[in-house]
């Protein structure tokens, strides 16, 4: 991806707290579209391999969960995570990390990170396709910036992480700050 490259229009099939349910499940299903989550607003997005996987767990989520106060001082509206997974798998994610700065976006078919050409195998792991981590910096639906982990391939057999991390992220922001000024 490169910067200037305006998001794909995809539908997110969302689940959604509803308090008029009553029940162990009070949720509906909402579809949200990329405008929905992108427009008027400039975000970092990020996306990973899969809900509840060791890196993603331990590392990305939770730096810029943490780190959220510092990227809204350099402008960002809102963090979103996403994955290739369903809304019921994103959801317990978000509540099992306890979630309060960043929202968790489901692509579960994929579309998304197929059309932004991030849709990899990973069969080795037993995983079917999943997206190859990165992370974005989304100015109104457009890309601002682009970070990518090397090696790009399916059925890869290292997890790169480095280039989509919050620190990675938040230093290209500060820089840009700084060189705008």
């Amino acid at each position: 991806m490169q910067p200037g490259y305006r998001l794909p229009e995809v539908t997110f099939h969302t689940r959604v707290r509803d308090d008029a349910i009553e029940g162990p499940n009070p949720f509906k299903w909402e579809d949200k579209t990329t405008a929905d989550y992108f427009a008027g607003k400039r975000v970092v997005l990020f996306s990973l391999p899969g809900a509840f996987t060791p890196t993603c767990s331990t590392y990305q989520l939770p730096g810029f969960e943490k780190g959220f106060a510092d990227f809204a001082a350099e402008g960002i509206d809102a963090i979103y995570c996403m994955s290739v997974n369903d809304s019921f798998v994103m959801n317990k994610w978000a509540e099992a990390q306890a979630l309060e700065n960043v929202a968790v976006i489901p692509d579960g078919s994929g579309e998304f990170t197929r059309r932004v050409g991030m849709l990899v195998r990973k069969d080795n792991l037993g995983f079917g396709l999943r997206s190859w981590r990165y992370a974005a910096i989304v100015n109104d639906g457009v890309i601002e910036a682009w970070f990518e982990e090397p090696g790009l391939s399916d059925n890869h057999g290292d997890d790169p992480y480095g280039e989509s991390s919050p620190e990675t992220v938040l230093a290209w922001l500060k820089e840009a700050k700084t060189a705008a000024a």
